[in-house]
Order: structure tokens, then C-alpha cells, then sequence
């Protein structure tokens, strides 16, 4: 290291979740900005700052399976890897690691889309022996993020399934699934879908730092309140409930989101896989130093006195005295509010492949 010159700390971007861009578990090389004349003292995005950028990703098969006990569905879909909402808890980030990227500002910046998914989902539910379930669609980067908007894969992708009458379950916190109500009204008149609303907070400067390109929570609320009127069963979701950061917020959330017309309500505990735990205290340090090391805390008494722990069952609700302690206060509270646990499943007896471009019709 040059003489004069150190390392620098992690920073905010205007716009960005993450502070850094801190290499995968699986980088050969590691990389250490230097502070220099040219850097900008004051902290502010240089002019250099990491501009979003979408590549193709042909991927053979789109549909995921998973045979997880902890979670309510076999099977999901998502158009995109990586996801501009920066939300810098996402326990998907690791996987651009598996790209040779960055978990950080790359998973924000670099993404990837499946151009082909709408005909690769048609294949793919017409091959032989197919047996329809619920699939999850924007379960691990949200499906309607803003690259959506212009390039359309998740309508293309509700077509389909709208024409195979296959059931679906959307998970989003982004406005622009409103465009798309025309088709979930469609599918809810079949009872082939259902909508969980993310709302993390109602407090519009958490959410800025928290999930900077996401909607804030009240503008969430009124999407839980459109969706609800067109006739699409939703539940609002608090994910993820951060102690000593959001989950004093539980009450209201759910108050709130049964307002709007959710019908149910869940929540998951913060989850901090791989590098989405180095890259979430470097976050919290930034925007939150005097509360980062109480919540650090509290969080390794939800996972057993770690950091994270993913065994099956406690992964999503944690354990301990604290765990038991949101989880009953989250309890009391869809209770007084007449919230279910849970959205009944998606019907898959209407199931029924269109015919294809060439297929031969029968004579009767």
C-alpha cells in the first residue's frame, strides 16, 4: 500500500442499498478501494457510481423446485437475478456470487433477465406427466422491479399461465404490479391467485436506507387495498422483522394492512446468509452505528447465539426467548384484527394446456 493512502470506509450511494461492493465467497481475488486525492471527502455518489446494467440470462428451464418443509410452495419462477430495489437484507443476494459478482452493489446494478421464460414456462407446463401446483412467482428478486416496466417478462409469464389456467402466488413490494391487474383480476375470478404484499415499515426514512428503490410502506398499503378490490386474495407479509430497527412497527403494520384489505398476515425473521451478513452490518454501521451493535445482538439471540443459522423450522422464525416474544405479539395482533395465518392455496383443478401452434384438432 502507497504511502499516504488507506483504505475506504464504506459509503452510501444515493440510490443504492448496499455500501460496498465486497467480493463473493467464492472471488480468487480480493479488491480494496484506496483513499486518494480524487476521492470525494463529503461522501457523495462520484460520477463513477455503478449505473444499472441488464444482461441475458438463457437459463434451460425456468420453473425451481424445492423441497423445503418451512416454506408454502414446491415451486417458483423469477424473470430476474439480481434486483434494483436494493433492499440490503435480501437473503438472495449470495447468489450472484455464483456468478463471479459481487453480493453487494453488483447484485443491485448488474442484473440478468430471461428473455425467453414466457415460452420456456409454456414448454415446460405441457411436457408430458406435468402436474399443476401453485406456482411462486418473484420469490427470491422481485418480479416487478423497475427493469419490468420496460421489459414486460412477468405480464408475458401471467399470460401464459393465465391461458394454461395454473395457479400462482405473487410476492411483491413494487407499484408497478398494478398495471398487471387486469390479468390477476382474471386469475382471481378462477381462483388461480393469490398476492402477498411485502410492508417492512411505514416509516418513510427507514425504508429509504432500508430498501431505497422499493415503495415506501404507505404506498404499499394502497396497493394491498387495489388488489384486494379487484377480487385478489392478499396477505400483507413483514419481512423481514429487524429488532431494535422495525419491529416495534408490528402492530401498526398489521392495523393497517387489515385496513387496506388484506385478508392474512405472516412475517419472517431477518436472515443473514453468507455475505448478506457482512454486507448488512457494513450497512448498519453507515446509517445506523449507535443502535448497530444492540441490534447485532438481538439478532444473534434469534439464531442460537450466531449470526444466521438455516436449519429447517427456526430459520424463518428464530428461537429463543425473543423469538417466542415476536412471535406472540405478532399472533395477538392478526388476531384483534381478524387476520388468518395464511391465504387458502390456489386452486389446480382448472388446469388445461391451450392448444398449440400446429396441433391437430380433433374431429369430435
Amino acid at each position: 500500500m502507497s504511502e499516504g493512502r488507506a483504505p475506504l470506509p464504506p459509503r452510501p450511494q444515493r440510490g443504492r442499498g448496499a455500501v460496498s461492493n465486497r467480493e463473493g465467497r467464492f472471488a480468487r481475488q480480493r479488491h480494496e478501494p484506496l483513499d486518494s486525492d480524487w476521492s470525494d471527502p463529503a461522501g457523495e455518489v462520484p460520477e463513477s457510481s455503478p449505473r444499472t446494467t441488464v444482461a441475458e440470462d438463457r437459463s434451460r428451464r425456468v420453473i425451481t423446485y424445492n423441497r423445503s418443509p418451512d416454506i408454502g410452495f414446491d415451486r417458483s419462477l423469477n424473470p430476474y437475478r439480481g434486483c434494483e430495489h436494493g433492499c440490503i437484507y435480501c437473503y438472495a443476494r449470495p447468489s450472484h456470487s455464483y456468478l463471479d459478482l459481487s453480493p453487494g452493489l453488483d447484485f443491485e446494478t448488474r442484473l440478468f433477465q430471461k428473455p425467453d421464460a414466457p415460452e420456456q414456462l409454456a414448454r415446460e407446463l405441457r411436457a408430458e406427466g406435468y402436474r399443476p401446483a401453485p406456482i411462486a412467482l418473484g420469490v427470491n428478486t422481485d418480479a416487478w422491479q423497475p427493469v419490468e416496466k420496460r421489459l414486460r417478462l412477468t405480464r408475458r409469464i401471467l399470460e401464459v399461465l393465465l391461458a394454461f389456467r395454473h395457479p400462482v402466488r405473487v410476492i411483491s413490494k413494487s407499484v408497478l404490479i398494478e398495471r398487471d391487474l387486469d390479468l390477476l383480476a382474471a386469475l382471481a375470478e378462477q381462483g388461480l391467485v393469490t398476492a402477498d404484499v411485502s410492508v417492512t415499515t411505514l416509516d418513510d426514512e427507514l425504508n429509504r436506507r432500508l430498501e431505497p428503490r422499493a415503495a415506501g410502506g404507505r404506498r404499499r398499503l394502497a396497493m394491498i387495498r387495489r388488489l384486494a378490490a379487484a377480487g385478489v386474495p392478499t396477505s400483507v407479509l413483514m419481512a423481514p422483522v429487524i429488532p431494535a430497527l422495525n419491529d416495534h412497527e408490528i402492530e401498526c403494520v398489521l392495523e393497517a394492512g387489515a385496513e387496506a384489505g388484506a385478508a392474512a398476515a405472516s412475517y419472517v425473521i431477518l436472515r443473514l446468509p453468507h455475505e448478506v451478513a457482512p454486507l448488512f452490518e457494513e450497512w448498519l454501521e453507515t446509517h445506523y452505528p449507535q443502535r448497530a451493535a444492540h441490534v447485532l445482538s438481538l439478532v444473534s439471540q434469534l439464531h442460537g447465539g450466531r449470526t444466521y443459522r438455516a436449519e429447517f423450522g427456526s430459520r424463518m422464525r428464530g428461537s429463543g426467548e425473543l423469538a417466542t416474544l415476536i412471535a406472540q405479539r405478532f399472533n395477538v395482533a392478526r388476531r384483534r384484527h381478524g387476520l388468518a395465518e395464511s391465504l387458502p392455496q390456489p386452486r389446480c383443478d382448472a388446469f388445461q394446456p391451450p392448444p398449440a401452434a400446429g396441433d391437430q384438432l380433433g374431429l369430435f
